[in-house]
């Protein structure tokens, strides 16, 4: 008999914090009602450390019920100078009224709402190589200002 695959576990890998700037509202667009989100700085701590750079964004879709569909792209410096992508893809709905609140750049309680991504990790830095062989998801949360997160590392 063969081995049935393995059971995945979540590791904790990294925390962020990345600072947004004003949302740029671009309306109904033949692909959805489409925002823009800047994104000016930040930090990556725990098992990476890093600061977000200015310039990356969050290009959101709306959808017809609230819900947003996440699509971040951002880079990051460590201390010693290298360079480190992130993609970060996902979800962020819940009951229309938290929805609409957060719309508005309310803070809402994370345990009112779901909001998860999955993130995918560049870099030619050799030491951080790893991070580009693994898969990490996230539970997010939403401030007026930020979104916090914790990535886990799926084994």
């Amino acid at each position: 008999m063969i081995d049935p695959p393995t059971v995945p576990a979540l590791e904790r890998a990294f925390e962020v914090n990345v600072r947004l700037g004003p949302l740029a509202d671009h309306g109904q667009t033949r692909a959805g009602h489409r925002r823009v989100i800047p994104i000016t700085g930040g930090e990556i701590s725990g098992g990476v450390q890093a600061r977000i750079l200015p310039g990356g964004a969050d290009w959101q879709l709306v959808r017809g019920d609230g819900a947003i569909d996440i699509d971040s792209r951002y880079s990051a410096r460590t201390p010693d100078g290298e360079m480190v992508y992130l993609q970060v893809t996902g979800l962020r709905t819940g009951p229309a009224d938290v929805l609409d609140s957060l719309l508005k750049g309310e803070n809402i309680a994370p345990a009112r709402y779901y909001f998860r991504t999955v993130i995918t990790i560049e870099t030619s830095a050799a030491r951080l190589r790893h991070l580009e062989d693994s898969i990490f998801i996230a539970s997010c949360a939403r401030d007026a200002d930020a979104v916090r997160y914790t990535a886990y590392r799926i084994t």
